[in-house]
């Protein structure tokens, strides 16, 4: 299998299997990882969008593996053919994701508390305050977008990165997120990263689960694609791209 909807899929499936695979470490009971902390996520995440953009890279994608890159790369270029396929396989890759990760860590689910639970596949607000978290993704997302696109820039990079630096940067960027504009939301800044195992925690029989929080769920799906769109326009109007 090859192509860029394959690499959608599978470069997400990585992102989140490492992504999510961190947040298990750190909080279920029994984890070698317990308690590691924020700078454990935070770089783990990191190492995560690195190994997704290699993934996808390797099979023929284009390593968007966020519905947001994707929107604002279409309103930069003005063609939005691909928005809905590689949408849809951003989804499928982090549903299957969700799968693999609480396979991973099968016998830690019925010692570890419900929140820690739903922590694993999906994000919640440190400070639950609707407006404000949504206002958290997003500025946070419109960043991301914003700088994502100008390591791509003649400003930064002349003619060009060097070959395989492109996933180093974009690693470093979400790491950078992540430790300085992540602790309010916990930075879905992907609406892929939290619906898609939020959807399979929902369907999973994870013993003593709680409920997945759909109410909330439209903030980390909504307002990084808002925040993709005023990204997008910055990059526009200034010449980033």
């Amino acid at each position: 299998m090859h192509g860029a909807i394959f690499g959608e899929f599978a470069g997400t499936m990585v992102l989140l299997l490492f992504g999510n695979g961190v947040v298990a470490n750190v909080v279920l009971d029994r984890s070698k990882g317990k308690d590691g902390g924020w700078m454990v996520i935070a770089t783990g995440w990191g190492f995560a969008v690195f190994c997704g953009i290699v993934t996808s890279l390797a099979v023929g994608g284009v390593a968007h593996l966020n519905p947001a890159v994707t929107l604002a790369s279409a309103i930069v270029s003005g063609d939005y053919s691909h928005v809905v396929p590689y949408i849809g396989a951003q989804l499928a890759g982090a549903v299957l994701s969700g799968l693999l990760v609480w396979l991973v860590y099968l016998p830690h689910w019925a010692s570890s508390d419900p929140d820690s639970k739903l922590a694993v596949f999906c994000t919640q607000p440190a400070i639950r305050s609707t407006g404000s978290n949504a206002l958290s993704e997003l500025i946070v997302t419109a960043v991301l977008i914003v700088v994502g696109m100008a390591l791509a820039s003649k400003g930064f990079v002349g003619t060009g990165l060097a070959p395989g630096m492109g996933p180093f940067f974009w690693g470093i960027l979400v790491w950078g997120v992540g430790l300085s504009l992540g602790g309010q939301t916990g930075y879905a800044i992907n609406p892929a990263r939290d619906l898609g195992p939020r959807i399979a925690h929902w369907l999973l029989p994870i013993a003593g689960k709680r409920d997945s929080d759909w109410g909330y769920a439209w903030v980390p799906v909504l307002a990084p694609m808002a925040g993709a769109g005023l990204g997008a326009l910055i990059v526009r109007a200034t010449g980033i791209a």
